[in-house]
């Protein structure tokens, strides 16, 4: 069994661990995001995060933040278990979930040094709300290539193609 409850803390746990960090020099490096069904993309995305740094935050998108940026059919998986999932992944050091819809409060209170986030960022024009915050304490935002193709809203689409709608789940967790 994979050890995961002392990798996800919330903020005020954290952050004497981002003062030690601090005090002995440790890059921290901060992604965030929904993580909803866990893919390759996200893997190459948080190993890609996790070789910038010493340690590696994710922020995870509650159930509710990730409800108001995706729609009210997500999040497919609920918050502690995608914590666990992300938390699993040896080069992820800790996870700490929040309920805005941007990580702006989370790169405030932590000041990493390094902000990251995803290429669709870039690909799609989007405004990172982020950056500025980055920017008044002198740390840096990566945005690391998107990889086409690997994303939780195309495994969605791609179930939904192939099998179309599928009858209701019994309260056991399997089909009738």
């Amino acid at each position: 069994m994979i050890e995961t409850k002392s990798k996800i803390l919330s903020l005020p746990q954290f952050l004497p661990t981002r003062e030690r960090f601090k005090e002995k020099g440790k890059t921290l490096v901060l992604t965030n995001g929904c993580f909803d069904l866990l893919h390759l993309g996200h893997i190459r995305y948080l190993a890609q995060a996790k070789a910038l740094g010493d340690i590696l935050v994710v922020g995870l998108n509650s159930d509710s933040s990730t409800r108001k940026i995706k729609g009210p059919e997500r999040p497919i998986i609920p918050e502690d278990e995608r914590a666990q999932l992300v938390a699993a992944l040896v080069f992820v050091d800790y996870v700490i979930i929040f309920s805005e819809t941007t990580a702006q409060g989370l790169v405030t209170a932590l000041k990493p040094e390094i902000y990251v986030k995803g290429g669709d960022y870039s690909r799609e024009g989007k405004a990172l709300p982020e950056a500025p915050e980055v920017a008044t304490y002198g740390g840096r935002v990566v945005i690391l290539p998107y990889t086409e193709g690997l994303s939780s809203s195309t495994i969605i689409h791609k179930i939904r193609e192939r099998y179309g709608p599928l009858p209701k789940v019994t309260g056991s967790g399997s089909l009738p």
